[in-house]
């Protein structure tokens, strides 16, 4: 039986844990995000044209899509200590040439590269907080590490502009690079792989979840539509708050920021809801309905012309639209198993990328067809889409 102190310390490593993965994908993301802040100095400063820039700041995107499962698939195989921190390592290395090697061309290969490598720590650290947190705690701790994507996009945004437009493009990077580099050398020395379940184990690999039944392929659905609102608000939300609601920049700009803070920190309130609920699904199913309603929402109040309610509706719209990250990712790690579940949460971002890489284009196309209103209520289909693709129940493997 294990003691008060043998409980305290796991609990105490646990969390330990959580802070390495978390800074991991905080430095990962920081690199990601950096080229996206590139692009007023070098469409505004440099002339490139905007189509150029934007591909430029994709490439990192790029280079994770093509990459995110190889490296869950490894990290199932040889455990996460080494995978994230030769992933971190990798993305400095990256970072070093972008910033040693003259062009916009080397930028985006190096982009495209360091994207790759940053990618480990995506469905790695989510395999740590499933290995080393209990079920009834998971969704805390999975929320808590989900504030690591806007932790790094807020590094990225408060760096990268004045860096490059004081130094130029390559400098820029400099930052992400010794975030890298310094964090793949703390999960190297303290980073431990979760324990494997106890237990008898059964002779060869663990079955297929993807072929014994339909939840994790339910899940990547329903994540993939919701989606559709989360990337709809990040791109169009600031411009259409200047059009519509006839605010001004910085105005929309603080916006916009309360609005990404209150959410990141919903998505821990989110995760407690699940732990303290016993289920992910059912919440998920709950946050599926309030995208579609909140959608809805922000077009009446634009068609209405109601400018308080439209910015409240924007805000909780924008909240209840991140909130399905930690329970969805909470749920495919749950239900694939801990030798299953590095290539099930790379798929889960991959096919979440993809979809988001299609947001902005599409309903770009329908604001420029219909108007922010009427596009807003085709958005609010996908997540009405979702709501019958929610399993009904939750599933578990043999995860603690």
């Amino acid at each position: 039986m294990e003691s008060k102190a043998d409980r305290a310390t796991t609990n105490a490593t646990a969390w330990r844990m959580l802070a390495l993965g978390v800074g991991a994908q905080t430095a990962g993301t920081a690199f990601v995000s950096a080229p996206a802040f590139l692009i007023p100095v070098l469409h505004s400063e440099r002339g490139m044209p905007l189509a150029q820039a934007g591909l430029l700041a994709a490439a990192p995107t790029v280079g994770m899509v093509l990459t995110l499962i190889a490296w869950g698939a490894l990290a199932d195989r040889i455990g996460e200590r080494w995978v994230i921190s030769a992933g971190l390592a990798l993305t400095a290395l990256a970072a070093v040439g972008a910033v040693a090697v003259p062009g916009y061309t080397a930028l985006g290969v190096f982009g495209l590269l360091g994207g790759a490598a940053a990618a480990s720590s995506n469905a790695a650290s989510g395999r740590v907080v499933v290995g080393w947190f209990p079920r009834n705690r998971r969704g805390l701790a999975m929320g808590i590490r989900q504030m690591a994507q806007p932790l790094g996009v807020t590094v990225a945004a408060l760096t990268v502009p004045w860096i490059a437009a004081a130094h130029g493009p390559g400098a820029a990077l400099v930052l992400p690079l010794v975030f890298n580099a310094a964090l793949a050398i703390l999960c190297a020395v303290g980073l431990a792989n979760p324990p494997r379940p106890s237990g008898r184990t059964e002779p060869g690999d663990p079955p297929n979840p993807y072929r014994t039944g339909s939840f994790l392929w339910r899940i990547h659905a329903v994540s993939v539509l919701l989606v559709v609102p989360q990337f709809t608000l990040s791109t169009f939300g600031l411009v259409w708050l200047i059009a519509d609601v006839r605010l001004d920049s910085v105005s929309a700009g603080a916006v916009v920021s309360i609005a990404q803070v209150v959410g990141a920190f919903g998505r821990i309130a989110v995760g407690v809801w699940s732990d303290r609920l016993g289920s992910r699904v059912r919440l998920l199913r709950w946050v599926a309905v309030a995208a579609a309603a909140t959608m809805a929402l922000a077009a009446a109040t634009d068609l209405a012309s109601l400018r308080a309610a439209a910015i409240a509706a924007f805000m909780v719209a924008t909240v209840v639209s991140v909130a399905d990250n930690g329970l969805a990712f909470t749920s495919v790690a749950e239900a694939a198993g801990p030798r299953w579940s590095g290539k099930a949460l790379g798929a889960q971002n991959t096919g979440q990328f993809i979809a988001a890489s299609g947001v902005g284009p599409a309903v770009g196309a329908l604001v420029a067809a219909l108007g922010y209103p009427l596009a807003f209520c085709l958005v609010a289909a996908a997540p009405l889409a979702a709501i019958p693709l929610v399993p009904r129940r939750d599933e578990h493997a043999n995860v603690g």
